[in-house]
This record gives structure tokens, C-alpha cells and sequence, in this order.
């Protein structure tokens, strides 16, 4: 006798649960992406960006460049991780997250458009991978089975 494996069927609930996933591993994917054109924009031309006088959490913009920089290499590692729905990203990608809305809350004065969206976006990334339980997706990287009606 041979056993024969089926996949279980896929409720809404997981459609929904792999979808806010998938979302949280794009926008931090896209996070990423921009955290580093602008480390590497704050690095290569200090000029680009408005100096502020008296600001309380003055810094100097190069070392911003690298902070934001390095913020945006690991948020591109932890979003790869979200494709493959790995607990560890989940958990990366909400400290990954808060760490950018702080840096770009620091640096608010120096571009307030660009921080503003940055912590517009890095909201939604906490708040999707925050509010999907852990049993209600499915690996991203797996074909999902096709609808036979």
C-alpha cells in the first residue's frame, strides 16, 4: 500500500496572513533599498541635505549616511527572510523597522518629506507582521496550488 500526501487546503485566513507578509517583505525590501541611496547620498554629498542650527539631536550627516546605510543592507537581508516566512524575519523585521523610524526621526529636520514617508511606511511594515499569527501562513517560496472549479 502506498500513502499519497495532499497539501491542506488554504483558507482565507492564510490568503490573508501570506499576503500581509508578502507586503511587509516588499515595503521592507523597498525601505532597504531607500535607506541606502540615501546613506549613500548623505555620504558622498553633505550638501544635498538642510543643515539645521540648534537642532536638540544634532549629528554629523556622514555618520547619518552610514547609519542609514547600514539600516538599509540588513532591512534588504531581513525582507529575502520574509519571502521564506522565517520567524526570525518576522522578529528582525519589527526591530529593523523601529530602528528606521527612529533614525528617521532623528533626522527629521534635515529631509522632513523623505523621514516622513520612511516612518509613514515603516508603520505599516510593524503593523503587518505584527497582527498575522504564526500558524496562519504558508512559505511564500512554496507554489501554491492551483483552483480547480
Amino acid at each position: 500500500m502506498t500513502t499519497t500526501h495532499t497539501r491542506p487546503e488554504h483558507t482565507a485566513k492564510q490568503g490573508w496572513a501570506t499576503g500581509l507578509t508578502a507586503f511587509a517583505a516588499v515595503m521592507l525590501f523597498l525601505v532597504g533599498l531607500l535607506d541606502i541611496f540615501r546613506g549613500i547620498m548623505a555620504i558622498a554629498e553633505d550638501d544635498i541635505f538642510v543643515t539645521t542650527r540648534n537642532y536638540v539631536f544634532a549629528f554629523d550627516l556622514t555618520g547619518w549616511g552610514w547609519i542609514h546605510l547600514a539600516l538599509g543592507v540588513v532591512a534588504l537581508i531581513v525582507s529575502l527572510g520574509l519571502l521564506q516566512t522565517a520567524t526570525w524575519a518576522r522578529v528582525a523585521g519589527v526591530v529593523i523597522a523601529a530602528l528606521v523610524i527612529i533614525a528617521n526621526f532623528l533626522s527629521l529636520p534635515y529631509y522632513p518629506a523623505w523621514s516622513i514617508v520612511m516612518i509613514a511606511i515603516s508603520g505599516f511594515i510593524i503593523w503587518a507582521l505584527c497582527v498575522v499569527r504564526r500558524d496562519d501562513f504558508f512559505d511564500l517560496s512554496e507554489e501554491r496550488p492551483s483552483r480547480t472549479t
